[in-house]
């Protein structure tokens, strides 16, 4: 057999190169399979990113239509234009009807006859109503005759709307939101001649107020009423603690004149946020726009699929409404007026115990402190004193100025009040022109005689009567209702006038010398619902508001608490108590349930130790052991009732020793058999101090 040839040289090289090529083709290979995974890495990122995207989206439209405003209409009432005209009643009044009864609806008009529940059917019968005149007060001409409206409580539509989830209240809220957007001119149009205030007045107290309320509750609605998780102690630390905010159930709301549109729409809304149906009870002089804004959220839940008797309007006489405030089904109350009618409502409420919150009257002190600018803040001071014509419940009813700005003060007034226009913003002329209007007319004419009194005292008193002081008669508009812009100079905090809610276009001015001095003359009066401090100093500005008693304060500034809707609104003394902005006043609506719940169910459960179970054993023990000691804190405290007996180094209540009981307590984890932790097991400070029974 032939041996294999030897490997030469050129064996080894012809090897090597074919080695060399297998292995550069074995690497071409894998470089090969290397970019395979790559561009498979690089194919399922973007396809993840698309995915995700896309499921993005379908989200997004889908909570976009689920959050979507329903839109809805209302027409727009005939005496909302500014062309409308009407019969001009001669001194107008709410019972005006009664001295012409050409004023009334003709007995064939629905609003002579009554709707009534009776089992679950409507029965309509005739009956013999109470009515109340709507009239325009800056005109004097006649808009409708209200009837009377019966109490029909929302419970059974409450039902339902409890539990409605917070995609589906957000949704109202968004609806009604959009509505007063579109509408505002109209909404403004409306609240002018049901009241005789100005578009400008409307468009800020109206419009924007109710606009922020709206926003805030579809904002913070859901967290500030969700369960909330609170923090326990160390005998509670097997379990949570929460509290849950449920609906009260039917609530009411019995709401002022100065502001129909968002005193009507502010609690609807927080009541709706809250799970509520609610009863509003408008003031009788404002009916016609009050019965107008209703009609319009009722509309807005037949849209949304609810039950518009969700939301129950009453309108009749304060005298007429105890009904309401003393109804048992009635789970709160809110109130929004005077304060003689808020202490009626609020006695009527404890009938059965109805909570309420009050917002009632002010007499809002201005702080002006030496150094401020007068023209800087001009202003903002004629505003806070002759917005709405005076007849707001945080407008400004006294200037406190220092006596080194008193003169260029009381100039720089004079001259701005002196060029003030009274009248009409819907009453155009002939050539269709309608007049620029800075102060618009009272609501009536029926304190017209006490506010003249009051200032012809202050001047009897030594006060300076500048600029007004009496009813003006506009001599286009014989009937309207108009108050001449006062500046009442030199008023002492003795005054009558200076102690007495005016709610009209009158400024008070009075001179103080020390910023003591000033402070105790804003703390004067029984009220005390918003302030203001006005200086350039904002350390002082911050010392003196927190001197102040009221319920809100702003720092060179007038009003704006409402616009923020987180604060809290309300007041203190005798502006009433409660609030009904921010967190605070939208829980107030709810019942805060606090529940709590074992943590670990099925590791530790609260467990009374075998000694201590009923009946207690021990008890019948004599002399069986003696009592722990407590915790030295605790046995340290003193009170009237309870007090330390040093001879004994024992605890004494009502000449009675704790010692004198003979029961078994001790405090430790092996006494609880068969149980893994035990609540006392964790009380610090505590020992056995002799027990006969053995602690196993």
């Amino acid at each position: 057999m032939r041996p294999f040839p030897r490997t030469t040289g050129t064996m080894r090289i012809i090897r090597s190169t074919m080695a060399r090529r297998e292995y550069q083709q074995l690497r071409r290979g894998t470089s090969l399979i290397v970019c395979s995974e790559n561009e498979g890495i690089d194919i399922f990122i973007p396809l993840l990113l698309f995915t995700l995207l896309g499921i993005y989206l379908v989200y997004n439209r889908y909570h976009t239509i689920r959050n979507r405003p329903v839109r809805f209409s209302i027409p727009a009432p005939d005496a909302s234009f500014i062309n409308w005209r009407s019969l001009i009643i001669p001194n107008p009044n709410l019972m005006s009807h009664q001295d012409d009864p050409m004023l009334l609806p003709s007995h064939s008009d629905p609003a002579w006859r009554d709707m009534v529940q009776t089992d679950g059917s409507e029965a309509e019968i005739v009956t013999e109503r109470k009515f109340v005149t709507s009239f325009d007060p800056s005109t004097g001409q006649h808009i409708a005759t209200i009837p009377y409206h019966k109490i029909q409580l929302a419970q059974r539509a409450q039902t339902y709307w409890a539990r409605s989830s917070w995609v589906e209240r957000r949704r109202v809220l968004r609806s009604l939101l959009r509505w007063t957007i579109d509408e505002k001119e109209t909404i403004a149009r409306v609240c002018c001649r049901d009241t005789g205030k100005t578009m400008v007045d409307a468009a800020f107290g109206e419009i924007l107020t109710t606009c922020s309320k709206a926003t805030w509750l579809i904002k913070n609605g859901e967290k500030t009423l969700r369960t909330e998780r609170r923090s326990g102690n160390i005998l509670l630390a097997h379990k949570v603690s929460t509290v849950q905010y449920e609906p009260l159930g039917v609530v009411s709301a019995i709401v002022s004149w100065n502001y129909p549109f968002h005193n009507v729409m502010s609690p609807i809304m927080a009541a709706l946020t809250a799970g509520n149906g609610i009863v509003i009870k408008c003031s009788e002089h404002v009916a016609w726009s009050s019965r107008y804004f209703v009609a319009a959220v009722r509309e807005c839940l037949r849209a949304c699929r609810w039950d518009p008797d969700l939301v129950q309007l009453v309108v009749c006489l304060p005298e007429d409404a105890e009904s309401l405030t003393t109804s048992p089904l009635i789970r709160h109350i809110t109130f929004i007026g005077s304060e003689e009618v808020g202490r009626r409502v609020a006695i009527a409420a404890t009938t059965h115990l109805t909570p309420c919150t009050l917002e009632l009257g002010g007499k809002d002190p201005a702080i002006v402190l030496p150094g401020t600018d007068v023209m800087k803040w001009a202003g903002l001071w004629m505003r806070g004193v002759f917005q709405a014509s005076g007849q707001n419940c945080i407008g400004i009813e006294r200037f406190i100025v220092h006596s080194s700005v008193y003169p260029q003060f009381m100039a720089e007034m004079d001259r701005r009040i002196k060029l003030l226009r009274t009248g009409s913003v819907l009453n155009a002329s002939a050539e269709g022109f309608v007049q620029i209007v800075d102060v618009g007319a009272q609501i009536s004419s029926a304190r017209f005689a006490e506010l003249e009194r009051l200032v012809q005292a202050a001047v009897e008193d030594g006060a300076d009567l500048v600029v007004g002081g009496g009813r003006w008669r506009n001599p286009f508009l014989e009937e309207g209702l108009y108050f001449s812009p006062t500046l009442l100079g030199n008023v002492s905090d003795q005054m009558e006038i200076a102690q007495t809610e005016v709610f009209a276009p009158i400024m008070l001015v009075m001179p103080y010398d020390t910023v003591p001095e000033a402070i105790e003359i804003a703390n004067s009066t029984r009220y005390g619902l918003g302030a203001s401090v006005w200086g350039p100093d904002e350390t002082l500005c911050a010392h003196v508001a927190r001197e102040l008693e009221c319920g809100m304060v702003s720092v060179n500034d007038f009003g704006v608490f409402y616009l923020n809707q987180d604060l809290p609104f309300g007041g203190v003394k005798a502006s009433g108590y409660g609030r009904f902005g921010g967190p605070e006043g939208l829980r107030s609506l709810t019942n805060p349930k606090a529940v709590i719940v074992d943590k670990w169910p099925w590791l530790i459960r609260t467990q009374i130790p075998r000694v201590l179970d009923y009946p207690i054993g021990s008890l019948v023990k004599r002399n069986s052991c003696r009592v722990l000691q407590t915790l030295r804190g605790a046995t340290r405290t003193r009170s009237n009732s309870m007090g330390w007996s040093s001879s004994h180094g024992q605890l004494v209540s009502n000449n009675l020793k704790i010692s004198d009981f003979r029961f078994l307590f001790c405090f430790a984890p092996s006494v609880l058999r068969g149980s893994t932790l035990s609540t006392y097991s964790y009380l610090p400070g505590l020992e056995c101090v002799g027990c006969d029974i053995a602690c196993v």
